[in-house]
């Protein structure tokens, strides 16, 4: 049988953020979108969850400091494709920005898929630390130009954002 080079835009990378895009979107449309971003949360609490033991038993028994907690968070991100950095961090809490989403374009208008990286943000830290409080300040999903999200790294009052605990 013959081959021919197709030329179309098509590989495992985008295919698979256009999958996850669609998939998030048609949750939204469907359900709505409290429905849909728990629905994303479950999935990224579990990928959330494989991930904080695999970081957790780098450090070695070691306790993380939030620059350490900084530095785990922006090298998953950077694995899958984000481009996070640590803007600032102090004892109580780390702040992340960044200009590329791991779902691309994909991303725009579904602020669900925000619930991957709030969960698995979450459940790293607080495997890693004993609490973590994660707050989406702005969205490359709701229309920012980039990403800003807030870990607070001990209890907070009167703020937005998820609690989790180990």
């Amino acid at each position: 049988m013959a081959t021919r080079d197709f030329k179309i835009e098509l590989d495992d990378v985008s295919f698979f953020q256009g999958m996850i895009g669609t998939l998030a979107g048609t949750l939204e449309e469907v359900v709505g979108l409290e429905d849909a971003a728990s629905f994303v949360g479950v999935v990224g609490g579990k990928i959330g969850d494989d991930l904080a033991s695999q970081y957790v038993a780098e450090l070695q028994g070691q306790p993380p400091n939030a620059e350490v907690l900084g530095t785990i968070l922006v090298d998953m991100k950077s694995r899958i494709g984000g481009t996070f950095r640590i803007e600032t961090f102090d004892e109580d809490e780390i702040v992340l920005v960044n200009s590329r989403c791991p779902f691309a374009e994909q991303v725009k208008g579904r602020p669900s898929l925000c619930m991957m990286t709030t969960n698995v943000f979450g459940r790293i830290v607080a495997t890693a630390n004993g609490y973590a409080h994660v707050e989406i300040e702005e969205a490359i999903a709701t229309g920012h130009p980039g990403c800003r999200v807030r870990v607070h790294l001990s209890p907070q009052e009167n703020s937005n954002g998820y609690e989790f605990f180990p």
